[in-house]
């Protein structure tokens, strides 16, 4: 794997460019990503470039052996852009622009802007689409990034009208999928239809929907031009887009279609401070992140980008966009680094070289000191390349677990959540924690993906599922197990005919005749575990495997397929996967404290998120090649055998 940094030379005075390239090839790093929120830089006034800056700070990264990663600058267009176009910022569910000031300040459907953007893409692409020290393009930069992939402007209106014709074809049969007779919601053509927003009440589930998948298509449209004007110009060289953390706004599997490489930008300290962990989590990792932050987003991105991935950023330091940015814990920034290769990154890069000292970003720390010294992101770095020199190549397979992961599936709990803490993500996440904690490796994979190659499969949901996918898991032979809500309802949103789960019910015969969501404190006990959340009422025939105290069954199973009627805790699902794994001849190491291992060809690798040392002895590895038995707070142990 190799390492890199974010730079950005129009920041520093030029007499520092070459000192701070020549000290990134001595600390062990190869690529530099540059470029993309330079568009008032490299077009200062409309139709006027300044190529001079960055044909020099291309040639001084090139002289010191480093290869550029360029990004297109598409997501901070300049002041006087927006003024001569001031219709092509996006509009907010409240109807407030997205005004200029910060960045991500365009809607995804305004046609001039993509004009725009294609023109200065393609004048990037000729002046560097064949230069030696360019070896890969960034398209944009965060897609979707402060909630921007959604927007509500006359643009997106009527590009939503002409993708809704295209969908049905007829209002009339809109209006039959959509169940407009309810509450008197017909329409008499598609002119007359609005994004959904600013209503009395909550606007159409199943209008809701389509809005989703309407706002994700236009940003695969968008990304699509910049990487076909990238491609034509620069062969043979990489297209990247670095995707983000929990982030599911627009579906990352179609837009990593058109891109060589996924990438991501990985914050677990930020990330576990900025989303649903409990406060005794936040506290308990605060420092680290939680263990499974960094593992999730590398499997989820590994499986985007059909085997090929990276992160692109890195945290080195404190951030400073969450609520509360604690400085890392010692060694946690080599930890992150390897545990990234253990996952098969092909290049990890550092977010940023140096920590600026003036912007939105000042308390964001980075491999540097504003003052040009080495902060801890430096040392760490450094060591991270040792490592990685003395473990060689790290090669990776499929793994033996699959886990579905659908971002219209995220979208349909947002739309029709039915209980305020019912998040797919959130429910996604915790299924994937429980298969790393048995030890086991895990693939995270789009539902059109081919699974005939894993030894279990599991689907935390699938509200959407189609015949052709139930009867493909059903064919695989190998343990499934579907979550909650899967086959819940037709791609239109409605509740199938036949009720819940849908198409499953031609292989698993169960039928789900009553659903409730529970509040925080209301809980159901099984033997063992408990069910909060949600939860559904089963008419079967068949026995069930696991019941309720009360006697009502949770979780039932025929042939290969298992169906969990509702939210399931960490002991149910260690009990069920651990006796899926045992079926289907899976090995599992369930894993002391905040332990987690990551097998890669050869080799396997211990990492300690706990805030205690770990005894590694009981694994049975052998003598390790990196660290020590005994695993500190912060550790690595990697082993060959």
């Amino acid at each position: 794997m190799r390492l890199g940094c974010c730079y950005y030379p129009e920041h520093w005075p030029e007499e520092w460019w070459a000192d701070d390239a020549t000290r990134m090839a001595e600390m062990g790093l190869s690529r530099v990503r540059i470029g993309e929120f330079a568009w008032s830089r490299i077009e200062p006034t409309p139709g006027r470039y300044d190529w001079d800056w960055l044909d020099r700070a291309i040639a001084t990264l090139h002289a010191a052996g480093l290869g550029v990663i360029l990004g297109t600058p598409t997501a901070t267009p300049p002041k006087w852009l927006v003024d001569a176009m001031p219709d092509m910022l996006a509009i907010d569910a409240d109807g407030r622009p997205r005004r200029f000031g910060s960045r991500r300040h365009y809607c995804f459907s305004h046609a001039g802007y993509r004009a725009e953007c294609a023109r200065i893409v393609a004048a990037l692409a000729e002046r560097y689409g064949n230069h030696p020290a360019v070896v890969a393009w960034q398209i944009d930069n965060e897609y979707g990034c402060h909630d921007t992939a959604i927007s509500y402007s006359d643009a997106a209106a009527a590009g939503f009208r002409r993708w809704l014709a295209e969908r049905y074809g007829t209002v009339e049969a809109l209006n039959t999928a959509w169940g407009n007779v309810f509450w008197s919601m017909e329409y008499r053509t598609f002119a007359e239809i609005a994004p959904p927003h600013l209503t009395v009440t909550e606007a159409n589930p199943a209008h809701r929907i389509d809005w989703r998948r309407f706002a994700s298509d236009e940003v695969v449209s968008f990304n699509r031009v910049q990487v076909d004007i990238v491609r034509a110009a620069s062969p043979e060289r990489d297209i990247v887009h670095n995707f983000m953390g929990f982030f599911t706004q627009f579906d990352h599997h179609n837009v990593a279609c058109d891109l060589d490489v996924a990438t991501w930008d990985s914050y677990p300290i930020g990330f576990l401070e900025s989303f649903w962990f409990t406060r005794a989590d936040k506290l308990r990792f605060a420092r680290q992140g939680h263990p499974d932050i960094a593992g999730f987003h590398h499997d989820l991105y590994r499986g985007a980008g059909r085997g090929r991935w990276w992160v692109m950023e890195q945290q080195p330091g404190p951030v400073n966009w969450a609520a509360y940015n604690p400085a890392p814990l010692p060694g946690m920034v080599r930890l992150w680094t390897l545990e990234a290769a253990a996952h098969g990154a092909e290049l990890l890069s550092y977010f940023r070289w140096r920590q600026a000292p003036f912007g939105q970003e000042a308390h964001h720390a980075g491999l540097l000191r504003p003052d040009r010294a080495d902060d801890v992101g430096a040392h760490e770095a450094r060591a991270a390349a040792h490592d990685l020199a003395t473990i060689g190549a790290v090669e990776t397979a499929t793994a033996p677990v699959a886990l579905v992961f659908s971002y219209e599936a995220s979208w349909w709990f947002e739309e029709a959540p039915q209980g305020r803490d019912c998040r797919y993500i959130e429910l996604a996440f915790e299924w994937y924690s429980a298969l790393r904690k048995l030890g086991l490796n895990v693939d995270i994979v789009p539902p059109d993906a081919a699974l005939d190659d894993y030894a279990m499969v599991v689907v935390p949901s699938l509200p959407m599922l189609d015949e052709a996918l139930a009867d493909r898991v059903a064919a695989l032979g190998v343990p499934v197990m579907l979550g909650p809500r899967t086959g819940s309802r037709t791609h239109a949103g409605q509740i199938p005919p036949s009720l819940p789960p849908g198409p499953v019910q031609r292989h698993l015969p169960i039928k789900i005749t009553r659903v409730e969501s529970l509040r925080d404190g209301l809980e159901l006990a099984g033997d063992g575990f408990v069910i909060r959340r949600w939860f559904e009422t089963v008419e079967t025939a068949v026995a069930a495997e696991e019941v309720l105290s009360d006697g009502r069954g949770i979780v039932f199973r025929y042939g290969n397929l298992r169906y969990i009627a509702g939210w399931p805790d960490t002991a149910l699902l260690a009990r069920l996967f651990a006796r899926m794994a045992n079926e289907a001849g899976i090995a599992t190491t369930p894993l002391p404290g905040d332990l987690r291992l990551r097998r890669a060809g050869d080799l396997i690798f211990a990492f300690n998120y706990g805030l205690e040392p770990v005894e590694t002895e009981t694994l049975s590895f052998g003598k390790p090649i990196i660290g020590d038995p005994i695993c500190p707070p912060a550790g690595v142990v990697v082993w060959r055998g």
